[in-house]
């Protein structure tokens, strides 16, 4: 008797627009047909649901984990199973905000069903790089610092309606407010010492849906790709920010880029608190070691093609960087008058 492949579907019924149910029943016939025995768990409003549903699922010996939802619900299954020894494979279907993560796979962002065939082809998986920091995990990007806080301070219902505009204007908001933080980090041999307003640790291109900002970032190397914003006024950040959109900041005095395998991040003053956000969402507070697990976890993604929309600036998202770009020159002629 052959024995079946099984899937869990871990879905968040409040990701996004909450459209993910009316396509459930379709999704799971894509995952019957690709010979997996298929099944869905909604998560709740408690604490780390997805999290040990993911850790429950693994434990049961599934073969296949699919995550449906937005980068905290993805965040949620990897910290669920990335510990453990046995790993399922896992699959990504987009149903948040940003969705980083699904944009640097190539995975269809604005179409659960298309996302979910990725499964039905023949050239799909491969093993990714994920994040450890301290006793949690990230897929994405750790960051700590004033510039970082805006993914804190945005709520739910407002990141849900608005996307990245709601990003842009708490963003635009809090840059009067940078307060540089002095740190001691520690990279592969290397160390910086000294102020900065902004350290960020990145696996993949695509940070707040820009893949300009570590453009050589690589899925599988081993390697973060790190980011030191040294002190700057508020003139140097926002033009700091400006040139990070067109990929024109690698080479600025003002920030520090490398690659790193272990990271240890150190703020210096006691009263000095650092928090680290980790793939949007607070992951504790600095001192804190981060170590690059190379090729850790088995992903479904799109190798084959890359769908127009994962790389093509939609245009809302065009409208927005725009506004966002004239507010930056409208600030900078304030602040020089």
């Amino acid at each position: 008797m052959t024995v079946r492949k099984r899937a869990r579907i871990i879905y968040n019924p409040t990701s996004g627009r909450e459209t993910f149910r009316s396509d459930l029943v379709d999704i799971l016939s894509i995952y019957e047909k690709a010979g997996y025995e298929t099944s869905a768990f909604a998560t709740t409003p408690a604490p780390n649901s997805a999290k040990n549903e993911a850790t429950r699922a693994a434990k049961d010996g599934f073969d296949l984990i699919v995550a449906a939802g937005g980068d905290g619900t993805l965040n949620e299954v990897v910290n669920g199973i990335a510990g453990l020894e046995h790993r399922p494979t896992l699959a990504i279907i987009p149903a948040g905000t940003t969705n980083d993560y699904a944009r640097a796979l190539r995975i269809p962002r604005d179409d659960p069903i298309a996302a979910a065939k990725l499964i039905l082809k023949k050239n799909k998986k491969f093993k990714i790089d994920i994040g450890r920091a301290g006793d949690n995990y990230f897929m994405n990007i750790a960051a700590g610092g004033t510039m970082t806080e805006v993914t804190y301070e945005v709520p739910s219902q407002m990141k849900s309606l608005f996307g990245y505009a709601a990003y842009f204007a708490k963003g635009a908001e809090l840059i009067p407010r940078i307060k540089p933080i002095e740190m001691l980090i520690k990279y592969d041999g290397q160390e910086y010492r000294g102020n900065a307003t902004m350290f960020m640790i990145a696996l993949t291109n695509s940070v707040g849906g820009f893949e300009q900002i570590v453009p050589d970032a690589s899925l599988d190397d081993g390697k973060f790709t790190m980011i030191i914003v040294k002190k700057s006024n508020v003139i140097d950040m926002l033009s700091l920010m400006a040139k990070a959109l067109q990929g024109k900041h690698l080479d600025d005095p003002r920030i520090i880029y490398a690659k790193a395998t272990d990271i240890e991040v150190i703020p210096l003053n006691k009263e000095d608190r650092l928090m680290v956000n980790l793939d949007g969402e607070y992951g504790g507070d600095a001192p804190m070691h981060f170590h690059n697990l190379k090729q850790h976890l088995e992903v479904i993604a799109n190798l084959d093609e890359i769908p127009e929309d994962a790389i093509t600036t939609s245009a809302d998202f065009k409208r927005v960087e725009k506004d966002f770009m004239d507010g930056i020159d409208d600030i900078k002629d304030q602040e020089n008058k």
